[in-house]
């Protein structure tokens, strides 16, 4: 297996989870009040919605990949 094919595969698998989750979530530590050295912070939810062109592009783009990325 050449290294376009696995690209291709890794590329089906996330077009595939793209779809499926429709994106993902993280949480990042926000700075609310700051005097002196006193600090107060509080944790916020960010949420990252994956557009689905990307996980469609992404699936054709790998199986694109793995029908003629062995061909020379």
């Amino acid at each position: 297996m050449n290294f376009a094919k696995i690209v291709g595969v890794l590329l089906l698998i996330a077009g595939a989870a793209s779809l499926a989750m429709g994106g993902f979530s993280y949480t990042k530590d926000k700075t609310v009040l700051k005097i002196g050295s006193l600090e107060v912070s509080a944790k916020q939810q960010e949420e990252v919605n994956l557009p689905v062109w990307l996980g469609v592009g992404a699936i054709a783009v790998g199986g694109l990949l793995l029908v003629f990325g062995g061909r020379r």
